[in-house]
């Protein structure tokens, strides 16, 4: 039971330093900005249920995947680690996602999918991160996977609901400190993935 409760943390911490619905906040509201408090919350739940079906679909069915594209798991633990590093690395250096710079020409109807739901909640980082944690996993890990990717949603469709009164509330400077430690986590657990995948690979 503590053994779950720990893997439960773990995947807790690796979801909420990716995906960071606070840091997050301020990006939404530019996406968003100058429409009312009522069509922001229908792209909050639209972006929300899109990327929770995206990433469980890779949680769901990341075996056959790596299957299919004969993926061995220490390459993917190793690949995947160093991508989250560099996804961490950027957020350390208040690096803005050039997908992120170009959304002003998008369509306001087409942002709760691209770039809300992809890639910014549903990212190759985000995928990488849930495919990580359940490969080789028991099925009641692979749950507390899935629930817990569904709470990070269900927090951060509130975060993107209530978002003018957070960024009110809190401030952007703290947000972007916020920002940072997420990223410096991003990083430790990026380096945690390569070791690992390197250990599997010369065992």
């Amino acid at each position: 039971m503590e053994n779950l409760i720990t893997y439960a943390l773990s995947v807790f911490m690796a979801f909420f330093a990716i995906m960071n619905p606070i840091a997050n906040t301020p990006i939404f509201l530019g996406l968003v900005e100058g429409e009312s408090q009522e069509k922001k919350k229908e792209i909050a739940k639209t972006a929300s249920i899109t990327a929770f079906i995206i990433v469980l679909i890779f949680i769901l069915g990341g075996k056959y995947i790596f299957e299919l594209f004969g993926i061995t798991i220490p390459a993917f633990k190793i690949t995947g680690g160093i991508l989250i590093f560099y996804v961490g690395f950027e957020m350390l250096m208040s690096q803005k996602s050039k997908v992120q710079s170009n959304t002003k020409t998008e369509n306001i109807n087409n942002l709760a999918i691209s770039p809300l739901a992809i890639p910014i909640l549903a990212g190759p980082g985000t995928i990488v991160t849930a495919m990580n944690f359940v490969t080789n996993a028991t099925y009641v890990h692979i749950g507390i996977v899935i629930s817990i990717f569904g709470l990070m949603i269900f927090l951060t469709y509130l975060a993107f609901s209530l978002s003018d009164l957070i960024v009110k509330k809190v401030g952007r400077n703290l947000i972007a400190v916020i920002g940072k430690l997420m990223g410096l986590i991003l990083a430790i657990i990026g380096t945690g993935m390569i070791t690992e995948g390197l250990k599997l690979t010369f065992k």
